[in-house]
């Protein structure tokens, strides 16, 4: 069964650093055609993108977090990161790696909560 698996995340104060990964198990190929997305959902709000990392390796950011996170892929390791940077109050949420097929199939971690103190 396909599976991504997530780590990372936490406790950060304001202004400081996390890098969180998405790992992908159970398939021979890492899901190597998939576009990667990286999303963060906060309780009582809808599920917003922050980045996107398309299978020919153009990238997205959302304009709230560009230029602070950076998101990135190693084939090899079947790895998606995500570096977060000038971590802001607001960026506090659970984050969520997405694989998706070109043809629709999706694969969610399981989540990541980071929390950034004042």
């Amino acid at each position: 069964q396909v599976r991504l698996v997530q780590s990372g995340g936490g406790l950060v104060q304001s202004g400081g650093s996390l890098n969180i990964s998405c790992v992908t198990l159970g398939d021979p190929n890492g899901l190597d055609s998939a576009d990667w997305y990286w999303y963060r959902r906060t309780p009582g709000k809808d599920r917003k993108l922050v980045a996107k990392f398309s299978s020919d390796g153009r990238t997205y950011y959302a304009d709230s977090v560009k230029g602070r996170f950076t998101i990135s892929r190693d084939r090899a390791e079947r790895t998606v990161w995500l570096q977060m940077d000038s971590l802001k109050p607001e960026d506090t949420a659970v984050y969520l790696c997405l694989g998706a097929q070109t043809w629709g199939t999706e694969y969610w971690g399981q989540g990541a909560q980071v929390t950034v103190s004042s």
